[in-house]
């Protein structure tokens, strides 16, 4: 039988086994632990989080497969908008997972550049990339620049992920300023808590009063209709390594990475946003129908049950997963 073709998740895994490989563990594991406390603070950080060649590394590989899968499953729900970019900057991407993520999602890329201000971060990220399975991932440029001053230019993507969090508000709002500039359609993750979705809801905002085109996860562009302490998140299963189990002491093969998001276009860019459900949850299979939690294109938000007697649908929804569209 032949062996499955490796996707960009495996070559990104086996390109960050390569980078720890005999990199000594007790030091990676003590700036794993740092990372994980800097983390959790969810505060402004007064320094670049990623202080050292051995935070570089441990991020890498105990962050960037995660943010990696999250990005993955974002911007694939982009493509399926018909956007085809050629061009992307990743602002704050550090080792580049978003531009492994991209890369996946749109074949149509030509050039991407990361920017970052944490030089061994970016070193890291152009050896991670230099045997990447597409050519515009290889070619990618990895430079150094600081938030606020950005290189000038416009190109049709720009992704932002992971890194509101190390900002305080008006250095948040700057952020999506320079990136709404820059780019034709913009894209923004961060992590799948409620402080997380808070600030995407602010960068929604801001999107929806400069006249966008919301391209996900939402199907309206009206108020988010989730009451507290409710909020609108997803996952991605991750794959780990056996590196990776023993850096986060884990014991199970993979992990689900929570994630929220927001996209949106400039006028003109995409025809319109999807006009399907979106799932909040894990479908619930029951015998004869399944139940989802959704948000809807009217703007509003709550349970839909597709029985057998739909037929086809019922098939389609017994495959359908949380993050994905309710099937029509």
């Amino acid at each position: 039988m032949p062996r499955p073709t490796p996707t960009f998740a495996d070559e990104l895994r086996d390109a960050l086994t390569r980078a720890i490989r005999g990199v000594d563990e007790r030091q990676l594991a003590r700036a794993t632990e740092a990372l994980v406390e800097r983390y959790r603070a969810v505060a402004p950080a007064g320094a670049p989080i990623l202080a050292s060649p051995a935070h570089v590394l441990a991020y890498a590989a105990y962050r960037m497969p995660a943010t990696h899968a999250a990005l993955a499953r974002v911007l694939t729900d982009v493509a399926a908008s018909g956007f085809e970019p050629t061009s992307q900057v990743d602002l704050g991407g550090g080792t580049g997972a978003a531009a492994w993520a991209a890369a996946a999602a749109f074949p149509t890329l030509e050039r991407i550049s990361v920017l970052d201000q944490v030089e061994e971060a970016l070193r890291l990220g152009r050896t991670l990339a230099a045997d990447a399975p597409a050519a515009a991932l290889r070619s990618a440029r990895f430079d150094r620049a600081v938030a606020g001053r950005w290189p000038e230019g416009r190109v049709d993507l720009v992704t932002v992920s992971y890194v509101l969090s190390e900002l305080d508000a008006s250095e948040q709002e700057a952020l999506v300023t320079d990136a709404m500039a820059r780019g034709r359609v913009v894209v923004v993750a961060e992590p799948g808590t409620p402080d997380g979705y808070a600030r995407v809801l602010r960068v929604r905002d801001a999107f929806r009063g400069a006249g966008w085109t919301l391209l996900g996860p939402c199907p309206h562009a009206a108020d988010c209709p989730l009451a507290q302490p409710d909020w609108c998140h997803f996952a991605a299963r991750v794959n780990r390594s056996a590196e990776h189990r023993r850096l986060k002491g884990a014991d199970l093969s993979y992990e689900d990475e929570k994630y929220s998001w927001v996209a949106a276009a400039e006028p003109d860019v995409v025809a319109s946003q999807t006009n399907s459900a979106r799932i909040l949850r894990h479908p619930l299979k029951r015998k004869g129908f399944v139940e989802f939690q959704v948000c809807r294109p009217d703007g509003s938000a709550g349970r839909e049950v597709v029985s057998k007697k739909s037929g086809e649908r019922y098939r389609a929804a017994r495959d359908a997963e949380w993050g994905g569209l309710l099937p029509g």
